[in-house]
């Protein structure tokens, strides 16, 4: 990705030499994410362009330079099947790592096809081989997931580990989630398994909210087929006459917002986890939506080497049951990436996959 807005350009680097400690990932499979959409689109500061985007991605260990262990305390061998946290350096030091204990806002910290210029190497998913430098939190596939059901699930599996964190999610819970994209669609599915008695998906388009529905969600309100205040009435309808308990917003819209705080109970809690991007202003009331409703409001942003490794673990026990792989619609070779990221940006499908084969 040479730039915002351009073409995706093909290049050839040469196999790069493997410090200790290093390896070099044979690419089985990668994404095509929103956050690959806001890239294109030039929405993220500090985006070293040219760049070779793929955050999340699979593949078999091909090289491998001393010995290797993964994340979890296992050996990593040639010949592996393995995935990768795609966070691969916070500097430990900082207040941010050490004080508020919050790494994702750490000044240093540097993601695998975000913040890596192309330059220094392959250090993106849209590409036959990654360079996984020493340190990258490694961890073998479970025999019982696919690579379609991990990248199907991907990024947004993992911010809605992190969002269920920052719900808190109780028992018995009644939660609404705004947006039926990868992130949505992954929470849908984590509030269901954490025990909510009521799951409402809103979003578009229908063949989202079906999907929604196949990942856990009890009712899919259609942004499309109803007002807002139609979907408030039905909201209310549901939870004797209250507000959700925990409202997750995970659309990325201004006008989720102000929706969302109207959503959640007295006493409830909103966690905002879709507003990768600055979307503009969202028109609020302070009075009513928040302070008078006593409202517990919650940022979520991005992810953690826990909620990597809690993804796994959740798709190893669940992946059988759960479509993940069913967000991760269609499949495109390097040469297609142009018209995967159209297909994206126009919500054709939830997520394309790379194959860096075809």
């Amino acid at each position: 990705m040479t730039a915002p807005h351009q073409p995706i350009d093909i290049r050839e680097y040469p196999r790069p030499d493997l410090p200790p400690g290093s390896a070099l990932l044979r690419t089985s499979s990668s994404e095509v994410c929103g956050t690959d959409v806001h890239l294109w689109h030039g929405r993220l500061a500090g985006v070293p362009y040219p760049i070779i985007p793929g955050h999340v991605s699979a593949g078999v260990i091909d090289a491998v330079r001393g010995p290797l262990t993964g994340i979890d305390g296992a050996p990593i061998r040639e010949g592996d099947a393995v995935v990768f946290f795609d966070v691969h350096r916070t500097c430990g030091r900082c207040r941010a790592c050490t004080v508020h204990r919050t790494p994702t806002r750490c000044s240093a910290r540097r993601v695998y096809g975000i913040t890596d210029p192309a330059a220094e190497g392959l250090f993106g998913g849209w590409a036959q081989a990654i360079f996984l430098e020493p340190g990258v939190g490694l961890a073998r596939l479970p025999d019982t997931v696919s690579v379609d059901d991990y990248i199907g699930a991907g990024c947004g599996l993992l911010t809605a580990v992190h969002i269920a964190e920052r719900a808190g999610i109780r028992l018995g819970d009644t939660i609404v989630v705004q947006g039926a994209g990868a992130v949505g669609l992954s929470a849908v599915a984590l509030a269901r398994l954490a025990g909510a008695s009521l799951v409402i998906a809103i979003g578009a388009p229908d063949a989202r909210l079906r999907l929604a529905e196949r990942m856990g969600a009890d009712i899919a309100l259609d942004l499309a087929a109803t007002s807002e205040a139609e979907r408030l009435d039905q909201v209310r309808a549901v939870t004797h006459g209250e507000g959700a308990d925990i409202v997750i917003e995970a659309a990325g819209s201004a006008a989720a917002i102000g929706e969302g705080l109207n959503l959640a109970r007295d006493g409830g809690r909103y966690v905002i986890a879709g507003h990768y991007t600055d979307v503009g202003t969202s028109a609020i009331n302070a009075h009513w939506q928040i302070n008078r409703k006593h409202l517990d409001i919650r940022g979520c942003w991005g992810s953690e080497a826990r909620h990597f490794l809690r993804a796994l673990s959740i798709l190893e026990r669940h992946a059988a049951s759960i479509p993940w792989r069913e967000i991760g619609a269609r499949r495109y070779g390097l040469r297609q990436l142009d018209a995967a990221l159209a297909d994206a940006e126009a919500m054709r499908i939830p997520k394309a996959l790379v194959d860096p084969w075809v």
